[in-house]
């Protein structure tokens, strides 16, 4: 397609386990090159955000707003899915709703077979990853052109996403001029940024006017007009949307909010997160396909809402709060494990903090429970969240749901596909031991007394191979305060 060649199928290896996420965790944190790309981009970003919002009260206040925003519409989801869906239709736009990401996958097939369709060439669509769109429909011969330009570089280079907002950002300019001369240049080397970006741009304009279908995803749906908002920067949105002749959005169900006085508030929240931007430089409103006498636009505009979980993570008023997230990316870019190891590490559409409480309930605890564990619960992501997601206490609630008695019918699939008979009798122990005061007294004694000959083996060993060994106190803490004379322990 357009001459460049590009393999549609990412690297993407499937559900996370355990074993494997600590495997690339490691391998990430021995790679200086990949650390040394993130805490550059990392620095970047928090520094921009903190001028973006330079007034804290003005913040706050936005941040307040923000959420009670997204709560309201999660209160009335069912009821505002309804009336968007009633509104798209009178406006013109075909509304499909698919439970799964397979369902959502066929919609767009059909759509795509129904006009002969063979190219399709997307903007930037998080849920799209979700669906693993590109390598479905490389399976029944259509390609699928990424025309957002970080999406572009790792589909050049066959990678997923690394991060939500800047898909490239683990890559530096040397590693990208090496693949531009490698897949689009012919040979041609050149760190030039402008003159890379040229080069990309000649081979997009081309895609755009010859695909079938646009596909584009969508920031947020207002209910009350019908409308579908789409924020970018770099004008390949409005392309895919305005100049093949059929237009496919996708989203997840969450992203209707109820009025369009709710949309501005958002937006700022949104692009001053992400990238420290007051607005971003498109900010698309589409209501309708091309009407009668209008000289562009497409034929006809569908949209696709997926559901892929959500309806169960929405029944458990705890973890509902996940769906407010509107996709900054400021929870990852705050991140001390996501910036050390990044996004790869995760082998997850959704990385960083906001992946760590997403993937497992869209995938499941036996798939992606590991994820919630990835975390020193040091609370950055929930200070800078701008529409006050707790991430911190849903991961203790997610850890809590991996190791449950395994019942059947928990708030989670796979609730409790990760307890472990030894550690649960641990943690009976541990809990039998802190209600008997006699018993507690006792262990702690001795524990005082022969802390000091703590074998080095183990997980002791493996701990104090770069810390020291922790020394226990010779007194509990009980008898220095009878010695000190303090009584009514």
């Amino acid at each position: 397609m357009c001459g460049v060649n590009i393999s549609p199928v990412f690297s993407w290896s499937g559900p996370v386990t355990g074993t494997d996420f600590q495997a690339r965790s490691h391998a990430a944190l021995n790679d200086s090159q990949l650390r040394a790309n993130f805490r550059r981009a990392m620095d970047g970003l928090m520094s921009k955000r903190r001028s973006a919002f330079a007034d804290t009260e003005e913040l706050e206040s936005l941040r307040d707003l923000g959420a009670s925003i997204r709560r309201n519409a999660l209160a009335k989801l069912p009821e505002l899915l309804e009336k968007l869906e009633a509104n798209c239709s009178t406006n013109g736009i075909q509304v499909h709703w698919a439970e799964t990401t397979r369902q959502a996958n066929e919609i767009v097939l059909q759509i795509a077979q129904r006009r002969d369709a063979r190219r399709i060439i997307k903007g930037k669509s998080m849920v799209s990853e979700e669906m693993h769109l590109n390598r479905f429909m490389a399976g029944h011969g259509i390609d699928c052109l990424e025309s957002d330009l970080g999406e572009y570089i790792i589909q050049l280079d066959h990678e997923m996403p690394s991060h939500i907002i800047m898909p490239a950002i683990h890559k530096n300019k040397d590693q990208i001029a090496h693949l531009f001369e490698r897949e689009v240049a012919q040979g041609r080397y050149t760190e030039d940024v402008d003159e890379l970006t040229a080069m990309a741009r000649q081979k997009l304009r081309e895609a755009f006017m010859s695909a079938d279908i646009g596909m584009s995803g969508v920031n947020f749906a207002v209910a009350e007009t019908g409308t579908l908002c789409l924020v970018e920067n770099e004008g390949n949105g409005r392309m895919c949307t305005t100049v093949p002749p059929v237009h496919i959005a996708v989203m997840g169900i969450e992203k209707v909010v109820e009025r369009l006085d709710d949309v501005p508030p958002l937006l700022s929240l949104l692009t001053r997160s992400a990238t420290g931007q007051p607005i971003t430089t498109y900010f698309n409103m589409i209501t309708s396909p091309r009407k009668t006498g209008e000289r562009d636009g497409p034929e006809e505009i569908h949209l696709v809402l997926l559901d892929n979980g959500r309806s169960r993570m929405y029944a458990d008023e705890q973890l509902r709060q996940t769906l407010q997230c509107i996709r900054c990316g400021a929870c990852m870019n705050h991140c001390p494990v996501y910036t050390r190891i990044g996004g790869h590490a995760y082998d997850a559409v959704y990385p960083g903090p906001i992946g760590k409480i997403l993937t497992p309930q869209i995938d499941g605890i036996e798939q992606a429970g590991e994820l919630a564990t990835a975390s020193s619960l040091c609370g950055a992501c929930a200070e800078v969240c701008p529409v006050r997601i707790p991430i911190p206490q849903i991961l203790v609630r997610l850890r809590r749901e991996a190791v449950n008695r395994p019942s059947g019918v928990g708030a989670v699939r796979g609730s409790g596909a990760r307890r472990k008979g030894l550690e649960a009798l641990i943690w009976q122990g541990w809990a039998a031991l802190h209600s008997r005061p006699g018993g507690y007294r006792f262990f702690t004694g001795w524990g005082a007394r022969l802390g000091g000959f703590l074998p080095n083996v183990g997980a002791l060993k493996e701990w104090t191979s770069v810390r020291s060994k922790p020394q226990l106190a010779s007194k509990t803490l009980h008898q220095l305060a009878r010695e000190k004379g303090i009584a009514g322990e």
